[in-house]
This record gives structure tokens, C-alpha cells and sequence, in this order.
């Protein structure tokens, strides 16, 4: 079974998202914020990486910087799911660390799960 760390500070999207992909076969572990999920990604060695930019505590950026300094961390996929547009200028250098960038307020569940699986299967 894969396992999909998500990191959400958003209870209502943490909730839909791992109902989702439990529905879907996959092992859920839920960080609410960058500092939170830096600390699961490294002790539990997720399959793949959903992660939020804006977070409290530690933003998705610092986190996503922290968890490329470590060995496993620089291989681990992360899909970067996120209100920010990808015309935001911290989001330029962001998009070269993640496997994909999604805008929240363009894709579907059923899309995102889909985006998902492609990543894992590209492993």
C-alpha cells in the first residue's frame, strides 16, 4: 500500500483529502503544518508528498528546502497543491524542487488523485 503524506493547515481540505485517497487504497499520514510534516516525511518515508505552500508554524516552501537537504528527501516525489499562482515569484523557484504544481481552484479530486498515481507510477 502507498503511503501519501499531506500537509494542510485547511481542516476541511485535510479531511476530503485523505478521505479521498483512503477510498482510493492508500495509506494516510496528515501534518497541519510545514514543521509537522517535515518531521512525519523524515521518520515515515512517504511514497509521495502533497504539500501546501501557505502554513503556519513553517510555510511549505521552508519545508520542502529542509526536506531536499536530506538524503531520502532529495528523491521523495512532492506535488505542491496550493491557493498561490504560479506567477507568484516564490512559486518560480518552488516549481524546480516538485514534481507538480497544482492550483487548488483548478482541479478536481478525482484530478488530483489521478496526478498522484502518475507520479508514483513514474517512480
Amino acid at each position: 500500500m502507498k503511503k501519501i503524506l499531506i500537509v494542510e493547515d485547511e481542516e476541511s481540505v485535510i479531511n476530503i483529502l485523505s478521505d479521498k485517497f483512503s477510498q482510493e487504497g492508500f495509506e494516510i499520514l496528515k501534518a497541519r503544518n510545514g514543521e509537522e510534516g517535515l518531521e512525519l516525511a523524515l521518520e515515515k518515508h512517504p511514497d509521495l508528498i502533497l504539500l501546501d505552500i501557505i502554513m503556519p508554524k513553517m510555510d511549505g516552501i521552508t519545508m520542502l528546502n529542509k526536506l531536499r537537504e536530506d538524503e531520502w528527501g532529495k528523491e521523495v516525489p512532492v506535488v505542491v497543491l496550493t491557493n498561490l499562482s504560479a506567477a507568484d515569484k516564490k512559486t518560480k523557484r518552488v516549481e524546480k524542487e516538485v514534481n507538480e504544481y497544482l492550483i487548488k481552484a483548478d482541479w478536481k479530486l478525482d484530478d488530483v488523485v489521478k496526478k498522484v498515481e502518475q507520479e508514483l507510477n513514474n517512480k
